[in-house]
């Protein structure tokens, strides 16, 4: 049984998979920023949002890595 990816393993540049598209249709979004808020840009049309965490905590599908410290998942 795989397990629910975390807010907390977010780092700055990760790309994370949503479950929901974006209306322009992307799915992968971009972490500009991690905090209180989760700062995410769309990679399809560069729609930039800022969510609460335990908002994105319960969208995100998968984390797809890429992240500031290199580790890609």
């Amino acid at each position: 049984m795989s397990s629910r990816p975390r807010v907390g393993d977010l780092r700055v540049g990760d790309v994370v998979r949503l479950k929901k598209a974006h209306p322009c249709g992307g799915f992968l979004w971009l972490v500009n920023r991690v905090g209180g808020d989760i700062g995410l840009r769309c990679e399809t049309c560069g729609h930039y949002v800022m969510m609460p965490r335990f908002r994105i905590e319960r969208r995100i599908r998968e984390i797809l890595g890429g992240g500031a410290d290199g580790r890609i998942t």
